[in-house]
């Protein structure tokens, strides 16, 4: 049986399941079979922006309903491209469901989908990479990749423009995974302090993790002693703690960037905050611009060279948690909209 999880665009908590009966297959398309996929907090950003920044359009659901974007593994089940083969593996954009059709355009290391109504939107998200079955990788490429390509990002845009001349970047919601990779990418270059803010429950896993040179509960911040200038890098998405921190720093703040909603229901305007404007990043816009500075194969290698150190470290602090079936999804989906998953745990789910 074939099926899409759906969320109510007005509603992420309302969830549904519809069956599917998937059509015949044209010339040039390709029907995959998912196999499994992460969820983290990500992904409820994705659904809380999925209008104004179009993530819904990925994988369109009937009127009100969309299909949650998401990061996983799948298998060629048919195809009807002849350098295609049934039995092909790839990772890449999925939606929560059982099986997605594209239109391939196989390309050197996997293939895009060159359906009509992805064309319009990032190209990042349109690729497929050819993988093979490689066990345990599998839930850390799944969990990590997508999150830490924007660490890397982040972190090399900073380093393009020194740091706007910091000697601190604070993070908030410093136990997100993004967070934690940037972090870690920082850490490494060792030319800040890098503050993490987090819940007073999240401290202690923070603090373990050690690319932390200082760790706060977001009360603390106002008297805390942190090295000035600072940049602000906003992973949480909460209004009253971005004002926090505009309100601590002022005319300190040497540049202010909007990345993720992990508290999206505390979202609201920035309209008044001293200090510099919030600008949001968007990564796949410098993905682009990269791919161009660097040339052919210079943002993989640079990529690759990042990751393979951040994964190698992930086991440490990243515990997999692996589930199957439609209720196991809709429960992890409700888990993460509400904020209950832990930070050490990472939601790998099969249809």
């Amino acid at each position: 049986m074939a099926w899409d999880f759906l969320v109510a665009k007005s509603d992420l908590r309302s969830t549904r399941f519809q069956d599917v009966d998937p059509p015949p297959l044209r010339d040039g398309e390709v029907r995959l079979a998912v196999e499994s996929f992460a969820l983290t907090a990500n992904n409820v950003t994705y659904a809380a922006f999925g209008e104004t920044m179009r993530y819904w359009d990925f994988f369109p659901g009937p009127d009100g309903w969309g299909r949650v974007p998401v990061w996983g593994h799948a298998r060629v089940e048919a195809s009807a491209h002849p350098e295609v083969a049934v039995g092909r593996r790839f990772y890449g954009f999925l939606p929560m469901s059982t099986h997605l059709t594209v239109q391939a355009r196989p390309g050197r290391a996997g293939l895009s989908d060159a359906a009509p109504h992805r064309q319009g939107l990032a190209a990042a998200y349109n690729h497929y990479l050819a993988v093979d079955d490689d066990g345990g990788q599998d839930d850390y490429r799944a969990l990590l990749q997508p999150l830490f390509i924007t660490s890397f990002l982040i972190e090399d845009f900073l380093d393009e423009h020194d740091r706007f001349g910091a000697a601190s970047v604070v993070l908030t919601s410093a136990s997100a995974k993004t967070a934690i990779g940037l972090a870690w990418l920082l850490k490494a270059r060792g030319t800040v302090k890098v503050v993490g803010l987090t819940s007073p429950r999240g401290r202690d896993f923070v603090e373990g993790l050690g690319c932390y040179d200082q760790v706060l509960a977001y009360g603390e911040l106002p008297g805390a002693s942190i090295a000035r200038p600072a940049v602000s890098i906003d992973f949480a998405g909460d209004a009253g703690v971005l004002r926090a921190v505009h309100e601590t720093f002022g005319q300190d703040l040497a540049y202010s960037m909007l990345v993720g909603g992990a508290h999206w229901e505390a979202g609201g305007g920035q309209g008044g905050l001293p200090g510099p404007r919030p600008v949001f990043f968007f990564a796949p816009d410098r993905i682009a611009k990269r791919r161009q500075d660097w040339g052919a194969g210079g943002f993989e290698q640079r990529y690759g060279a990042a990751w393979s150190g951040f994964v190698a470290d992930a086991p440490r602090w990243l515990h997999v948690n692996r589930s199957q079936g439609p209720e196991a999804i809709a429960a992890a989906w409700l888990a993460q909209v509400d904020g209950r998953t832990r930070p050490d745990t990472g939601v790998t789910l099969a249809p």
